[in-house]
């Protein structure tokens, strides 16, 4: 219940276990890929190394990216969701979260996270996500796709959202 956004943590057990289920989900029905992508996020990249785990892929090239990780939540990065919608309501909330160029408050000077996030931006609505990752996505994942290859992408929930939006 935290925004973590570019927050470079640790998967949680419940993480792990949904990552190797994946894992195996993929495996029972036998899907190769020739191609893997991941965002720079530990969060990412460890649900992807468990998954080519699970299928035995030792050798797997992956495609790490920072366009592909998390939106910055700028000021709201760390802090409990439940706590935010008490201080600033659940509509404002809402317009953080789910509002397509509206971002969040930058994240202050005096934030725990400032100089432990390594990101261009203070803040990123969606709209700066999507411009994020789909140019990405146009120059490196869609040429894949486009001649018939099989792409496994590990990336979080906002960068997912620009791209299923195009």
């Amino acid at each position: 219940r935290r925004f973590t956004g570019w927050v470079d943590i640790e998967l949680t057990e419940k993480g792990k276990s949904e990552a190797e289920h994946a894992g195996q989900l993929i495996k029972e029905l036998n899907i190769k890929f020739d191609a893997y992508f991941a965002s720079t996020l530990k969060r990412a990249t460890n649900s992807l190394d468990i998954i080519l785990k699970v299928l035995n892929e030792k050798n797997a090239q992956v495609n790490k990216t920072s366009k592909l990780n998390e939106r910055n939540y700028g000021n709201l990065t760390s802090l409990n969701k439940d706590e935010i919608i008490k201080k600033y309501g659940s509509e404002q909330v809402k317009i953080w979260r789910r509002s397509y160029d509206i971002r969040p408050p930058i994240m202050g000077t005096d934030h725990p996270y400032k100089n432990k996030i390594d990101s261009s931006s203070s803040s990123e609505s969606l709209k700066d996500t999507c411009e994020r990752v789909l140019p990405y996505y146009k120059e490196k994942i869609e040429p894949l796709i486009s001649v018939k290859k099989n792409v496994l992408i590990v990336f979080h929930g906002n960068s997912c959202r620009a791209l299923l939006m195009k």
